[in-house]
């Protein structure tokens, strides 16, 4: 990410954190309080992409997506386990012998 998208991230944050409509013109207010310069284009951007989606919808929406990773994971795990339980059952039937 570069200063620019972060800049209008954050502002774009501490608007929807107070309550106050996130569109280009607040984060703009917010960068030039800040007296950080971005290219003009970025709040645009952001505004437009927020007018689509609400920051709580792209915040709760973040975590969604890799869901299906962990069960596969979980399952490869459970099968390790069982292998593993043979391999030592193996190894102590080697040392009584």
């Amino acid at each position: 990410m570069t200063t620019s998208q972060l800049a209008c991230t954050f502002a774009a944050l501490a608007l929807f954190d107070d309550d106050v409509p996130v569109n280009a013109e607040n984060i703009q207010k917010i960068l030039k309080a800040a007296n950080i310069k971005v290219e003009s284009y970025w709040p645009g951007l952001f505004a437009s992409l927020i007018k689509d989606k609400s920051v709580g919808e792209l915040i709760t929406g973040a975590c969604k997506g890799g869901g299906g990773a962990p069960s596969a994971g979980g399952a490869a795990g459970a099968g390790d386990t069982a292998g593993e339980k043979k391999v030592e059952q193996k190894e102590e039937e080697e040392e009584e012998e």
